[in-house]
């Protein structure tokens, strides 16, 4: 069971996040947390402070945290346990503004520290209520990773080491409670593991462990139809596959990052998201296939503020060379390719707006022609893979209704996802054609 930052945010809703675990306390189970609230925000702007002006205070961080700890009524040893890791905190700080250095190695150092002040306080007040509770540091219950500090990658020895650990202490009824995030490398620094890094500690432990199901509790009850703030009438989907669900968080879905469900593939681990504010919401589980005779459309989703660029060259007709010289012209710049259409003598492909493309036009212009264009908006509707014909006439026929130009299709390798382009101005009313039609019964509901 992992529960983000707004749901340990403070003593209320820590109170809230122990009668859920009461719930489930049958299906024995470990606990990952992160920070509390916005202290990984406060972290970083402590550790600017010490680099930029070489002030050095962790007062907010303190209080908020002695705060919580007053609020839950623990006993006076429960301070006791957080006040060496603010000691080694002002420490740290202390030594960043003498040599006025922030390296990612010390970011990461730095940050570790709301995760670890987090379950310690989360450990002690469950003890308080009689769940016998203990609090880990990820890297003591065998998360080893690499040294690329801000974004570690486990190493494999994780799935050994983790269950030797993690199993003994659920047999022996203790609730684990695990610090999400953060990991060791072999040299013994402290390493983050990059986006969705919290939910990657929860699905590695349960795959690791062969668990029931990880379970991703968030503050939506799971994934949804479509975005709630385009499309009122949008519903949580019951199920969705690993596939499905990678495709929509890439394409905007902010719910689960595609790399967090990587160990859950490996071992076809189920993963429930869940409402830690709504709990008697069923939520959405991630599995590894579902019934043929699911609906054709899961999901409609978009990403606005995207650019489409056309490089057409007549080079291209026979040539072997030609992409591979167009692809490594971003990759020199790194610059990230989301979508991509070929055809003879022509490829499109989108990116993220906040690059600037002078040098790379520059170069691609040596061998093509290059037609830059902004404000596109990329619509995506993510469903199965055995009728995509069916949904590319119906989205077509939506799209032509409503008089909106499509302005490039990508039927991506994976088959689940059709992506295309329209202007962003058109992105929102696209969206809500397209739900309407694919999702009727929602219409009816709400009308």
């Amino acid at each position: 069971m992992k529960f983000g930052g707004s749901s340990v945010a403070d003593a209320k809703r820590i109170r809230h996040v122990a009668e859920i675990v009461k719930t489930q306390l049958k299906q024995k189970p470990v606990l990952v947390l992160s920070a509390m609230g916005d202290t990984t925000d406060y972290l970083l702007e402590a550790g600017n402070d010490a680099f930029k002006k070489g002030e050095v205070s962790v007062a907010q961080i303190e209080k908020h945290h002695n705060d919580t700890i007053k609020n839950l009524k623990l006993p006076a040893k429960a301070r006791k346990e957080i006040q060496p890791l603010l000691e080694e905190l002002k420490r740290l700080l202390s030594g960043i503004s003498l040599i006025r250095e922030l390296t990612p190695r010390t970011k990461d150092f730095l940050v570790s520290f709301g995760e670890r002040l987090s379950v310690r306080i989360a450990a002690a007040y469950f003890n308080s209520i009689g769940i016998k509770s203990q609090a880990f540091d990820a890297w003591d219950i065998g998360f080893l990773s690499d040294s690329n500090f801000t974004s570690a990658e486990l190493d494999k020895k994780s799935w050994d080491l983790i269950p030797k650990k993690i199993i003994p202490l659920v047999k022996a009824g203790v609730l684990p409670v695990v610090t999400g995030f953060i990991a060791k490398d072999e040299k013994g620094d402290i390493t983050t593991l990059g986006r969705g890094g919290s939910d990657l500690t929860a699905t590695m432990i349960a795959a690791a462990c062969k668990a029931e199901e990880a379970q991703v509790w968030k503050d939506v009850d799971g994934i949804l139809t479509a975005d709630p703030r385009i499309v009122k009438q949008a519903r949580p989907v019951d199920a969705v596959t690993y596939e499905e669900a990678s495709e929509l968080a890439y394409f905007g879905a902010q719910v689960l990052h595609p790399r967090a469900m990587q160990p859950c593939i490996v071992t076809g681990t189920p993963v429930r998201v869940k409402n830690s504010y709504n709990i008697t919401a069923v939520g959405t589980r991630i599995v590894p296939v579902l019934d043929k005779k699911s609906v054709p459309v899961r999901a409609i989703t978009s990403r606005r503020a995207v650019t489409l660029v056309d490089i057409v060259s007549t080079r291209m007709i026979g040539q072997y060379g030609f992409l591979a010289e167009v692809f490594s012209t971003f990759d020199r710049h790194r610059v990230s390719v989301d979508m991509v259409a070929t055809s003879e003598v022509s490829v499109s492909l989108t990116l993220d707006a906040a690059h600037d493309l002078t040098a790379i036009k520059k170069e691609l212009s040596r061998i093509a022609s290059v037609d830059i264009k902004t404000g596109k908006a990329i619509v995506t509707i993510v469903g199965n893979v055995k009728r995509s014909s069916e949904i590319l006439a119906k989205a077509f026929r939506t799209c032509q209704l409503i008089g909106v130009t499509v302005q490039m299709v990508s039927h991506g390798a994976s088959k689940v996802n059709i992506s295309f382009i329209v202007n962003d101005a058109e992105a929102v009313e696209v969206v809500k054609a397209l739900h309407m039609d694919f999702f009727p019964a929602l219409r009816d509901e709400d009308e």
